[in-house]
């Protein structure tokens, strides 16, 4: 960014030169005309100092509404499409529909502290015409602050703001103390696996309750991914529905890219399935390894609402506590920390990308280790009794 003056008829003016770092194109802007060019000069000084301090931004008239669409459009290439929807989620719903109206250049933290409010006591549309608005949860409304605070600070990187509003608010925090675990007892698990062993889909069920896997981890993978031989599975690829709409994409973070130890059961299991499955052609141009190891008849990705509707059902047909698709992924992790594995090793093999995750979820897990470690150690030195 530089500036130089100019002189226009009987007027002198500061002419600003940057790049727009949205489409990476060139422009000039010209700033009010002074008389003569020692005013000039002082002016385009002035702006200089201020491109240095990082002070300086482009006036404009644009809406909050008009710079989220155009923030959407172009962060578009370089976020996952599911992050791109739950972001044209947010700020449709809750943010241009309330403020969009609003000037970017106006709107400020105390502006924003009103739109918190607003959503927690009526953000979320009424179920029926005509009927009562509820608020978001606070959960929600940090979520959505989340995403304005993203969209904010690159407004600021953009010179189309000076400071971005979203420092100066205070969005709902979450509670502190966090929704019990939604996990089975072995028992229960013992029980789900016996008595749906011969459902279409057991070989899935028995994959997550043996590895911890997310129900897109689990659908995304293909048999080039696994090794029964060496009972290894390989995570690349992961399964994301927007809508109705299934697509298949990366793990959302590196530690999501990792090497998942297969037991004995759950290798005969799959080889079991590999054998019963009728042929499938592959997802893409490759050959059968490319196939899907869970899929529908063409092949295609199992939509991931339906496999957990069809795990709800079977939930509910054999009379066991109700629990999530994801509580066969959090009892695998319960059960693996009551039984003193390893916190990395849980860690790893969930594919969180810091152990703080790991024991923060599980946290409802820690007094039985604590408990178990003091007897173990103490049993090493204290005399049999």
């Amino acid at each position: 960014m530089r500036g130089s003056v100019v002189k226009k008829n009987d007027r002198w003016y500061v002419v600003i030169e940057d790049r727009d770092p949205a489409t990476g194109k060139r422009k000039r802007r010209w700033h009010s005309g002074f008389r003569t060019k020692r005013e000039a000069q002082a002016a385009c000084n002035e702006l200089a100092a201020a491109m240095q301090r990082g002070d300086y931004f482009q006036a404009n008239r644009q809406t909050v509404g008009e710079f989220a669409e155009e923030w959407m459009a172009t962060i578009a290439p370089t976020v996952r499409p599911s992050t791109l929807d739950k972001y044209q989620r947010d700020l449709r719903a809750h943010v241009i529909r309330h403020i969009g109206f609003v000037s970017l250049t106006k709107l400020d933290g105390p502006g924003l502290n009103r739109l918190w409010a607003q959503l927690a006591v009526s953000g979320r549309k009424a179920a029926r015409p005509g009927g009562p608005a509820s608020g978001l949860s606070a959960k929600s409304v940090e979520n959505v602050a989340m995403t304005v605070h993203r969209m904010l600070g690159d407004a600021v990187r953009w010179g189309r703001i000076p400071k971005s509003p979203a420092e100066m608010a205070d969005p709902p925090k979450r509670s502190a103390t966090h929704r019990p675990i939604k996990a089975w007892s072995v028992e229960s698990l013992r029980t789900f696996l016996a008595a749906t062993r011969v459902d279409e889909l057991s070989a899935l069920w028995m994959l997550i309750a043996t590895t911890g896997l997310r129900r897109g981890e689990a659908l995304g993978l293909r048999w080039s991914d696994i090794d029964l031989d060496t009972g290894r599975a390989q995570i690349n690829q992961t399964v994301i529905a927007i809508g109705w709409n299934v697509h298949l994409g990366q793990p959302k973070t590196q530690a999501g890219r990792r090497p998942i130890a297969l037991d004995p059961s759950t290798i005969e299991v799959l080889r079991k399935h590999r054998r019963t499955l009728p042929a499938r052609p592959a997802t893409g141009a490759g050959d059968v390894g490319d196939q899907l190891v869970f899929s529908e008849q063409d092949g295609s990705p199992l939509h991931p609402e339906r496999v957990s509707q069809a795990f709800r059902r079977a939930v509910i047909r054999h009379r066991l506590p109700p629990i999530p698709l994801h509580g066969l992924r959090h009892t695998w992790a319960t059960l693996a920390l009551q039984m003193d594995v390893h916190p990395r090793v849980v860690q790893e093999r969930l594919g969180h990308s810091n152990i703080a995750i790991t024991l923060q979820t599980y946290s409802h897990v820690l007094p039985i280790m604590h408990d178990n470690a003091a007897a173990t150690v103490a049993a090493l030195f204290m005399p049999v009794q």
